[in-house]
């Protein structure tokens, strides 16, 4: 696979001390263009952003705990198991290929071009909904901060008419700042992302421990399915859509490898360090949130979720103050999964594998960013927010739809890279070893069932997700296209992605 077309051959940028010549990248065909300026913490930031668990905890709570109950809880352990599994996969694999990328790289370097094509389109146009979705997630708060924030209507709940047009308004908002901010430099979007990262774990802890200090319960409030109907197993199923949306992301350590200093022994840590992280801090959270929720019955967490404990439980005050913390938690989320998109529409039109790709594949020598892709990711979010206007079932139905879509494309690459272990065909490369020859990262003799699992794990969830159930996706009826609109936007893009492979293939054989 060529790297660039003959015909469209740039010159390489200008030599800047955080842009030195990476000799590995070389080695794969590509010259380097992005900025390697991230160091290890700055690539901890890119992973934990795009998870961001105040974001993704505040945004979702009160789905799981409305389908739920309590007992959603264990959910997250669960989940947050899964997903380990998938992340250590993927860490070997950070070492392998620092590609920007990872998945559609990774993909295509395991199993065929075309398959890695799929992977990489699925997983892009999955990102350009995770953004849309994240920016979603500021209606959950800002309202709560002062009304003022409520700018149609009165009914702040997401999952009414005026709360989910004020979401689309003030989501659309964000956007326009987040792409701003993926156009102009690289060291700023660090220097934003590591500044935000550090107030959000900082709030993270702050919250958990206030939360706990104000129990209401004990932790024994967990066994419960709080009288829904699904059953325990039902409310597990249906409740770990929460912690399943938030642990999503952690790959974006491996898609700034070209941006990252020492990527081999960096992206693989910070991978796995990322979802640890973000996996026991929202942990705390959903647990600090149902002991200390004012109550269970009332059904204000079903709706409100745990701004409503916070405002409650710690009062206007304190409470208003840590969702400030929240909203730029959502910010920087939202901008982290934006350059997380960008990176992989860059990586796939810089192998000339898209349309428009010599102008999506260009990067400004000055900036070291790829200007277009942060336009494009940018404009079709902020077209997935007016189906807000359509119906407040959007919000569900826009957010599980992100997590079928990561998760498909996740599974495109534990998938192949199981075959080739199984196949012999996955040995250690010589080039991702230390001075001793050791692997950088290795799972050894445990990769076979480590990788097995995580297959398992991935598909039973795109599955579970994906179920087409009235009573999450349709509760009031009459948007029988909300009900399957994970399969059926996962199918259009399929259908899509296959149209244009086929005419690009006539063309060329034209």
């Amino acid at each position: 696979m060529s790297a660039v077309a003959p015909t469209d051959v740039r010159p390489d940028p200008p030599v800047r001390p955080e842009a030195e010549p990476d000799l590995s990248l070389r080695e794969f065909g590509y010259q380097q263009e992005l900025h390697r300026s991230l160091g290890r913490y700055a690539s901890f930031a890119a992973g934990f952003s795009f998870i961001s668990v105040l974001t993704t905890v505040f945004q979702f709570f009160a789905v799981g705990y409305a389908f739920g109950g309590p007992v959603f809880f264990w959910a997250w352990p669960a989940v947050l198991t899964g997903q380990l599994l998938v992340a250590a996969c993927f860490a070997e694999l950070a070492a392998r290929y620092p590609i920007s990328g990872a998945i559609y790289q990774w993909s295509t370097r395991l199993s065929t071009p075309s398959f890695g094509w799929f992977a990489g389109w699925i997983m892009v146009i999955g990102q350009v909904v995770v953004v849309a979705a994240a920016a979603l997630a500021l209606q959950m708060v800002m309202p709560p901060i002062w009304s003022g924030f409520q700018l149609i209507g009165d009914d702040p709940s997401p999952l009414s008419p005026s709360g989910a047009a004020n979401a689309a308004v003030l989501g659309a908002v964000l956007l326009l700042l987040t792409t701003l901010v993926n156009v102009l430099d690289n060291r700023l979007m660090s220097v934003i992302n590591r500044v935000g990262v550090t107030a959000e774990i900082i709030g993270a802890v702050l919250i958990a421990i206030l939360l706990f200090t104000h129990s209401e319960r004990t932790p024994g409030i967990t066994f419960h399915t709080g009288g829904t109907e699904a059953g325990l197993l039902g409310a597990l199923l249906v409740g770990s859509f929460t912690a399943a949306y938030v642990l999503i992301g952690f790959d974006s350590a491996g898609e700034m490898s070209e941006e990252t200093r020492d990527p081999r022994r960096t992206a693989p840590r910070t991978v796995l360090t990322a979802l640890g992280a973000a996996g026991v801090l929202g942990g705390l959270l959903v647990l600090g949130g149902l002991l200390a929720a004012p109550s269970l019955t009332d059904g204000r967490l079903a709706v409100d979720g745990l701004s409503y404990v916070l405002t409650s439980s710690l009062g206007d005050g304190i409470g208003r103050a840590l969702l400030v913390d929240v909203v730029v938690a959502i910010a920087v989320a939202t901008l982290a999964i934006q350059t997380a998109g960008c990176r992989m529409l860059f990586s796939m039109a810089r192998d000339g594998r898209l349309p428009c790709s010599g102008l999506l594949s260009r990067v400004n020598p000055r900036t070291g960013m790829p200007t277009a892709p942060a336009l494009v990711v940018g404009v079709l979010a902020a077209a997935l927010l007016l189906l807000n206007f359509a119906s407040p079932d959007a919000f569900l139905a826009i957010g599980t739809t992100c997590i079928v879509m990561l998760y498909l494309a996740y599974s495109m690459v534990t998938g192949p890279m199981l075959l080739r272990r199984l196949r012999g065909e996955y040995a250690p490369r010589t080039d991702a070893v230390d001075e001793r020859g050791e692997p950088l990262f290795s799972l050894g003799r445990w990769g076979v069932p480590v990788n097995a699992l995580a297959l398992v794990y991935g598909l039973f969830m795109t599955v579970n997700l994906a179920w087409p159930r009235a009573a999450v996706y349709d509760p009031t009826g009459g948007h029988w296209y909300f009900r399957w609109f994970a399969v059926l936007f996962v199918g259009a893009t399929v259908a899509l992605g296959a149209a244009y492979r086929l005419r690009r293939g006539r063309t060329e054989n034209a």
